[in-house]
This record gives C-alpha cells, sequence and structure tokens, in this order.
C-alpha cells in the first residue's frame, strides 16, 4: 500500500513538473500566436495603405499585402512551434523541398506569374488602352496575374499569357495623347499635281479633327508604275484615328471626282508590233 502511494505521489510530482515546463511554453505558444496573427494584420494593413498612398497599382497593392500576410502567418506558426519545443529545421527543409518541387510542376505559371508583376510595375500599357504584342491587337480590359485580357474591334476577346507580352515587343497605340495618320493617295500621271496637293490641303484644313498644330505633311512621295502618289500625314487626337482615316478618304475621292483628278488603277500597256515579211 505504502509502495503504490509512493509511486502515485511521483506520477503526481512529475505531472507537475511537466505541467509546470510545458504549461508555460504552451502559453507562451499561444500568446505568440495570437499577437503574431493580430501583428500580421495590422503590419498587412499598414503595408497596403503605405501602396495606395504612393498610387502604386491595385493589382500590385492586392498581391504585395496578401504576399506579406502569408510570410508574416508562416513566420508566426514557424515561432509558435518553435516556442512549444518542436525542431522546426526539419519542417523548414520540407517546407522548402516541397516549394522546390512545387515551383518545377508550375514553371510555366511562375513565368506568368512574375511577367504580370512585371507588367504592373513598369506600366508599358494600362486598362482601356489599345496594343499590339504576341501577334494580337486589341484594347485591353483587365491585367490579371496570369494572363491579360483583350478585347478585338470586332467584340472578340483574347486571353493572353502574360509572359507572351512581356517577351515580345509591345505597340501602345494610345499611350500618346495625339497620332499620325498615314495615308496615300495616287493621281494619274496626266493630272495636274499642284491642283491634286491644293485639294487635299483644303480637305484636311476643313476637317474639324485635323489638327494644325503640328501641321498635315502632303508631299509627293513616288512615281508609281500606273500613278504618282501623294504620302498624306495629318495629325489627330488618337480617339480620333479612324473616323479621320476614313472621313478623309471618301471625301478626297469626292473631291478628285468633282475636281476631274483620276485615280488610275493598275494597268499594264501592251504594243504589238507587225512584222514584215
Amino acid at each position: 500500500m505504502e509502495q503504490t502511494l509512493s509511486k502515485a505521489n511521483q506520477l503526481w510530482a512529475t505531472l507537475q513538473e511537466l505541467a509546470v515546463q510545458y504549461g508555460m511554453r504552451i502559453i507562451g505558444a499561444i500568446a505568440i500566436l495570437v499577437i503574431g496573427l493580430w501583428l500580421s494584420k495590422k503590419i498587412t494593413k499598414t503595408v497596403t495603405k503605405i501602396l495606395r498612398k504612393n498610387k502604386i497599382d491595385e493589382t500590385l497593392v492586392r498581391f504585395i499585402s496578401s504576399l506579406t500576410y502569408i510570410a508574416l502567418v508562416a513566420f508566426v506558426i514557424l515561432a509558435t512551434i518553435s516556442e512549444v519545443g518542436i525542431e522546426t529545421t526539419s519542417i523548414v527543409a520540407i517546407l522548402g523541398a516541397a516549394s522546390f518541387a512545387i515551383g518545377l510542376a508550375l514553371q510555366g505559371s511562375l513565368s506568368n506569374f512574375a511577367a504580370g508583376v512585371m507588367l504592373i510595375v513598369f506600366h508599358p500599357f494600362k486598362v482601356g488602352e489599345y496594343i499590339e504584342a504576341a501577334g494580337v491587337k486589341g484594347s485591353v480590359e483587365e491585367i490579371g496575374v496570369f494572363v491579360t485580357r483583350l478585347l478585338t474591334p470586332d467584340n472578340k476577346v483574347i486571353y493572353v499569357p502574360n509572359s507572351k507580352l512581356f517577351g515580345d515587343v509591345i505597340t501602345n497605340y494610345s499611350e500618346r495623347e495625339i497620332r499620325r495618320v498615314d495615308m496615300v493617295f495616287g493621281i494619274s500621271y496626266t493630272d495636274d499635281i499642284d491642283k491634286a496637293k491644293r485639294i487635299i490641303s483644303d480637305v484636311l484644313g476643313s476637317h474639324p479633327k485635323v489638327l494644325k498644330d503640328p501641321e498635315p505633311m502632303i508631299v509627293v512621295s513616288e512615281l508609281a508604275d500606273s500613278s504618282v502618289n501623294f504620302a498624306v500625314r495629318p495629325w489627330v487626337k488618337t480617339e480620333d484615328y479612324w473616323t479621320v482615316f476614313f472621313e478623309i478618304t471618301e471625301t478626297i475621292k469626292k473631291r478628285f471626282d468633282a475636281e476631274g483628278i483620276s485615280i488610275p488603277f493598275p494597268q499594264t500597256d501592251v504594243h504589238l508590233f507587225q512584222e514584215q515579211n
């Protein structure tokens, strides 16, 4: 009986010792977890406010905020586990190996992700602008983390991987406020060059959307096989490009017809010679 009581007392003493030793660790771990998670949210909110105050793109703000929160929470969890007394070195090694394996499996997606971040940071184009890249053209509807969505003039939606966009030459047609409209008009070799030039100048000068500064350029650019070609280069606001292009083309055709200026089509003169016997 005395032996049993002695063992019970030893067990109780051991339990008390363990409770004192590990109880404080558990309480400390819980404190680290609760305070750490609270601080993670506060720090993330602060980072978000700073980024928005500096007018960083909203997509990049969300990405950095999420990445910051995930990194802080991961640190808090590791600190909590370490406080309990569990060795974290092996856990970090396992996570590193898992991350490496996932990185290899998602290599293409990570490439698109990295390119998406670079597009957001460097701003080669913005939502609403008309661009040409990766063999396609369209207005930018959304710059995503992995893909960018374009809308074509005929209302087709194109999803382009960001890695292809960032790795290709990007032509931004909408970045500048004004654009030059490049047109070519041909007249017959028998027509009056000065008269044709005056008609073109009148048409450009009377169009309300053609800018006076920079001044339009009208020059003879080529003596082609069937025509004398004029290079016509008016400047317009970017949003008026196609309106001016179509309206000027139609108006010059009508004015040439009214003024007796012909627009020749490609033709070949064939000369027949009769051989004398």
